[in-house]
């Protein structure tokens, strides 16, 4: 009698679970012909876009200089923009190493070094005044009677960042060609890192020299014409391929492409101008890496003989 009772309930069950009446509810249907990017949950938050500037300037005038094109970014991608600074210019390589930033704008010399330690690419380059190059200008107080290097021996000396071209390789390069170092050339140096408290360490004489980025410079004096008549420049280095503006290797290709468009069209609208005018670039444009290859020989020759 339990052996029968047993039976039945379990056939009642059985039957309950094949029962066509049953209702299966589904989460949605996936076609996977369709390759467009998956919808966002509206209750999920979006992850900020991550950009990295240079110490090229100061941390407040880099706020001051690109707060309206991150702003432009970020309404064009519909995503908040995080701007992120480091001290030194290789902290903001190690940065790009570790994907702890999506982009940043760097310069030259660190994105060589970022190129053969990682693999950092190429994103876009800023062009200035239709070039896609700048210089190392080498400066004094206007009152200086100092005309070449030669003349800055045993004085005290600005470098930017370590590893600057413009500002710490290039000036290392011209004191190796009159046979010395840095060390046994000047009487201190110190570092500014930045290139506007370098110009403003000459202009208030607390160095006798510096050797500053030629877009900086133009761009303080353009700003304050009254910068422009306590300095003079006494050399110019060879035209440099441009600071570029990179990525680290493993970035999303989507993510690439869409900045990379973003920012080579950012001059074809006003709005865009205006946050273009604000760093002082025309537009971006793309760049190879062969247009880095003479700076590559002359930091051979720096390492060869510091």
């Amino acid at each position: 009698m339990r052996r029968n009772a047993l039976f039945l309930l379990v056939l009642i069950f059985f039957l309950a679970a094949c029962s066509p009446s049953q209702t299966i509810v589904t989460s949605g249907y996936v076609n996977l012909d369709q390759r467009s990017p998956l919808p966002t949950p509206l209750n999920r938050a979006i992850t900020p876009l991550r950009v990295a500037v240079a110490a090229v300037i100061s941390p407040q005038g880099t706020v001051e200089s690109y707060t309206a094109l991150l702003n432009l970014i970020g309404k064009s991608l519909q995503r908040p923009v995080e701007l992120v600074q480091r001290r030194t210019y290789m902290e903001i390589n190690d940065l790009v190493k570790d994907g702890d930033v999506d982009m940043a704008f760097v310069c030259t010399s660190a994105y060589i070094a970022g190129h053969d330690q990682f693999g950092m690419e190429l994103l876009v380059a800023p062009q200035v005044d239709g070039q896609t190059v700048y210089y190392s200008l080498l400066i004094v107080p206007s009152d200086s009677t100092a005309k070449s290097m030669a003349d800055l021996k045993g004085k005290i000396f600005a470098f930017t960042d370590p590893i600057s071209l413009s500002g710490r390789m290039y000036p290392t390069y011209l004191v190796n060609q009159l046979g010395s170092t840095p060390e046994d050339f000047f009487s201190r140096t110190f570092f500014t890192y930045s290139h506007d408290q370098a110009i403003q360490a000459v202009a208030n004489k607390v160095a006798d020299g510096a050797a500053v980025d030629s877009l900086v410079y133009a761009f303080a004096v353009s700003r304050d014409p009254q910068l422009g008549e306590l300095i003079q420049v006494i050399h110019r280095s060879p035209a440099f391929g441009i600071p570029p503006v990179v990525v680290n290797p493993n970035i999303r290709p989507q993510l690439k492409a869409e900045l990379q468009s973003l920012l080579l069209n950012m001059h074809t609208t006003a709005a865009g101008l205006q946050a273009l005018k604000a760093i002082g670039v025309d537009r971006f444009v793309l760049i190879d890496d062969s247009a880095y290859n003479d700076v590559r020989t002359l930091l051979g020759d720096v390492t060869q003989t510091r």
